[in-house]
């Protein structure tokens, strides 16, 4: 069985991952993936320096993705061709290492770490969605306090993702992280229950 993780900025979802790898589920992590695909020497790396010319290379070789981050981000058309360029490799990638799992390992969940796959369209992708909830205004507070960021540059973060409660909607699983870390592991305990899932 696996299932999509996801949340909000700042929603808690590292913690979740952590606490259900900690019960055995195998944990594939979207993020690390996209870092792996445009590793020095990769084909779809080439690409990207292609199409955004070899100013986006450190001299080591690597990306440099604050450099790639200033041109997509001011420029709508280069971040749709970045992504185009980027998210099949890395859905190729996320679902070969689901299938290398679930062939090694039948009974063991496998957990993708995905922090935007409502808003890339990849719920297809699961047997189930679990979404890591607490209210927009726990969400900015808690950013506030984690990255040392205004009050409006955190709104505007929150703001450029899925409206949590939008996502919350949509999820097949909804852990409510607003409260103590006992609750959540309360709330995973009850999901692994009911999934008839061993440790």
């Amino acid at each position: 069985m696996n299932i999509g993780l996801t949340g909000g900025i700042s929603t808690g979802k590292s913690t979740v991952a952590a606490l259900l790898a900690a019960r055995g589920a195998h944990i594939i992590d979207a993020d690390l993936i996209a870092r792996e695909v445009v590793l020095p020497g990769s084909p779809v790396l080439r690409e990207v320096a292609e199409r955004f010319g070899n100013e986006i290379l450190l001299p080591d070789g690597n990306l440099d993705r604050k450099k790639l981050g200033g041109i997509i981000f001011a420029d709508a058309l280069a971040r749709k061709d970045l992504d185009g360029l980027l998210h099949p490799p890395i859905r190729a990638l996320m679902r070969t290492r689901m299938a290398e799992q679930e062939a090694a390992e039948p009974t063991r969940l496998v957990v993708v770490d995905v922090p935007l796959l409502y808003e890339s369209g990849l719920e297809y992708m699961f047997n189930e969605v679990m979404v890591v909830y607490v209210p927009e205004e726990i969400q900015l507070e808690r950013l506030i306090l984690r990255d040392k960021l205004s009050r409006e540059q955190a709104g505007q973060r929150i703001a450029s993702q899925m409206p949590i409660e939008d996502k919350k909607a949509k999820a097949d699983i909804v852990i409510d992280n607003s409260e103590s870390l006992q609750e959540t592991e309360k709330q995973l305990e009850a999901f692994w229950q009911r999934k008839g899932l061993t440790l």
